[in-house]
């Protein structure tokens, strides 16, 4: 549930001092109060014990909770407080964009790797966590300035050099300058979809791409998802069975990080035990012993294996290269495969990927061995557009420019797909449908009702009401404009660029990434 931090980034400053407070809310001291003010610190402290007697909601983790719905997840799982520090800072927005740039690059690296490697949010936490601390320690604290200067006695408006000093840095590394970092870099991946495309133009149709087109077609690409999610956030957002479970990792490791002290705290104690031990084993599986990165026990034990034993076994087993089979009972020992991600999904979700993988398994096997659709005659795995006896088909002799030769295309034929990967073509797309039937069977209830308290204005999340009540929410035309700014970008891409998609089919195609969209919120 990541919006308790996205939503306390996003937030401008508060509406007023820190002087009225909700009895679940703890309010932590500034570090000017914890260097002036210790008797008032201690009677905060105090008061929020005390507040804190009079509810049953945890604070902390619960540590018997069992976690199954976004009220359980907001109950047990994020607490309730609020630092109010400021969460757009210079540094936060310098290092943001550096860190943005950082994940931008690698993911594209990665993206045309063989097998595909996501850098996950926990990685850019980290290393904005460590360059964080490092600003605020090694440059002067403005905030240190600012209670000497005070300490002499003065009063008023600061010195343009004590704050020219806590522009640059205001004080310790926050939280919200923390997340603000961790989102944006994080959101610079999303562009990658658009860059597989144009590569794809350029690489197998010899289309001609002008940087109009690609940067005006990622920018308005990115915007106009941004611009739906801000219209949709009383549902998508707010809601607190909104719940975002691939992000629970990264959220929880933003309040360890700031929030707990690792002689006072197991769980930050293993996490950096696991964090230093993981970095020193990544050595191995990335560099010294690739090998680990797949280790196929049945591959193994049938090395000697030749003809279509062999081949049968790849197949069944291979795995360790791109389309080089199904990969059943492969073990991975590289966390860059492993990730975080299957493991922070509750254990119903779990459950169902793992039949998922199940199916595949025996349903693209059956497609090869029963000869479906010719399977036989093609590679047991492919991507590539073939021939009938297998090879690669001339794409570029058959669209030249990206215009179908019908000549060439009675001399090759038409292209054909391996069984595998039209399945996962099938599937794909049958995955839309299902998604909207799953949602209406299953949480058409839960769907009407969020959509009713949301006209109403009632979401169910205690973190939503502190936050509507302590900050200002950003109006809604500006989440508009942007929807109608990256609507325009794209339709003059469209019209102006030779990309080959009518403007009636880019309004058709947004239009049912409108309506699939509220569904995979």
């Amino acid at each position: 549930m990541l919006k308790h931090v996205v939503h306390k980034c996003r937030a401008k400053e508060p509406h007023g001092p820190e002087d009225t407070f909700e009895t679940s809310v703890f309010p932590v001291p500034s570090p000017t109060d914890i260097d002036e003010k210790s008797d008032a610190k201690n009677a905060v402290l105090g008061s929020e014990v005390h507040d804190a007697s009079h509810t049953d909601e945890s604070d902390s983790d619960s540590k018997d909770a069992i976690i199954v719905t976004g009220a359980d997840a907001s109950r047990h799982l994020l607490p309730m407080r609020d630092d109010h520090d400021s969460a757009l800072t210079f540094r936060s927005i310098l290092l943001a964009s550096g860190l943005a740039c950082f994940q931008a690059v690698m993911y594209q690296i990665y993206t045309f790797k063989p097998t595909m490697i996501t850098i996950q949010g926990t990685f850019i936490v980290l290393i904005s966590y460590f360059i964080g601390n490092a600003w605020a320690f090694a440059l002067p604290r403005g905030d240190n300035f600012e209670a000497r200067w005070r300490a002499k006695g003065n009063t008023g408006s600061l010195p343009f050099l004590i704050k020219f000093i806590k522009f640059i840095n205001p004080g310790p590394w926050g939280l919200k300058e923390h997340a603000i970092c961790a989102i944006t870099a994080t959101s610079a991946s999303n562009a990658a979809a658009s860059v597989q495309v144009f590569a794809a133009q350029d690489l197998f149709y010899n289309m001609p791409l002008s940087p109009t087109t690609v940067i005006l077609s990622t920018i308005s690409i990115g915007l106009f998802g941004y611009g739906l999610c801000g219209i949709m956030r009383p549902v998508a957002v707010w809601h607190v069975d909104a719940v975002f479970w691939s992000n629970l990792p990264t959220v929880k490791t933003l309040q360890g990080l700031h929030w707990q002290e690792v002689k006072d705290s197991k769980p930050i104690r293993v996490f950096w035990y696991s964090f230093g031990g993981m970095s020193l084993y990544e050595f191995f599986p990335a560099y010294i012993f690739p090998w680990l990165n797949s280790v196929s026990v049945p591959c193994l034990a049938a090395m000697k294996a030749t003809g279509n034993t062999a081949k049968n076994l790849t197949r069944v087993f291979g795995g360790a290269t791109n389309n080089e089979g199904l990969g059943l009972f492969s073990v991975s020992l590289d966390w860059q495969y492993i990730t975080s991600f299957n493991t922070s999904l509750p254990l119903p979700l779990q459950a169902h990927m793992a039949v998922g993988f199940v199916v595949c398994y025996i349903v693209m096997a059956g497609i090869y061995y029963g000869d479906g659709w010719g399977a036989k005659s093609l590679p047991f795995m492919s991507t590539r557009l073939l021939l009938a006896n297998g090879t690669t088909y001339p794409v570029a002799e058959v669209f030249e420019g990206g215009v179908l030769n019908e000549s060439r295309l009675l001399e090759f034929g038409l292209p054909r797909l391996t069984g595998t990967f039209a399945y996962a073509m099938f599937m794909a797309n049958a995955a839309i449908g299902a998604l909207i039937l799953h949602c209406i069977l299953f949480w058409g209830k839960d769907v009407v009702k969020a959509f009713k308290s949301a006209r109403e204005g009632r979401y169910d999340d205690r973190h939503h009401e502190h936050m509507a009540k302590h900050y200002k929410e950003a109006p809604w035309w500006w989440y508009v404009t942007v929807l109608v700014g990256s609507f325009v970008l794209g339709l003059i891409v469209v019209i102006k660029e030779n990309i080959t998609l009518p403007a009636w089919a880019y309004v058709v195609s947004l239009i049912m990434r409108s309506i699939i969209a509220p569904v995979v919120s």
